[in-house]
């Protein structure tokens, strides 16, 4: 989740700083200014981060919210696709992974 967070967050980033990076190729549904993702992507970001850093305590909470940001996170990356199709899948694989590893290994990591 600590890698996930980074990754959501340099996005973000690279958005709010350079508003032409990003191009959008066709018209879909989840049509925003490119400014408007990169805040998605930077909040997301840091709520993913600071979940994935308390993991590491073994918090229970933690591992709620990141299955939860995760989720979050992936349908955000699906709407994300014609901006930057390679990031968003991975992004999307991140997700599928982390929900994964929160989900059918997250006890272990209490239990330590």
């Amino acid at each position: 989740m600590v890698l996930m967070g980074g990754w959501w967050v340099i996005s973000g980033l690279v958005g709010l700083f350079n508003s032409e990076f990003y191009v959008v190729t066709l018209r879909w549904i989840f049509q925003f200014d490119i400014s408007t993702w990169a805040w998605i992507h930077l909040i997301l970001g840091i709520i993913i981060l600071v979940a994935g850093f308390f993991l590491f305590t073994g918090a229970t909470w933690a591992r709620v919210v990141g299955v939860i940001m995760a989720i979050l996170a992936g349908l955000a990356a699906f709407a994300w696709l014609p901006y930057y199709p390679v990031w968003a899948i991975l992004f999307i694989a991140m997700s599928i992974g982390v929900i994964w590893a929160l989900t059918a290994h997250g006890r272990d990591i209490t239990m330590a």
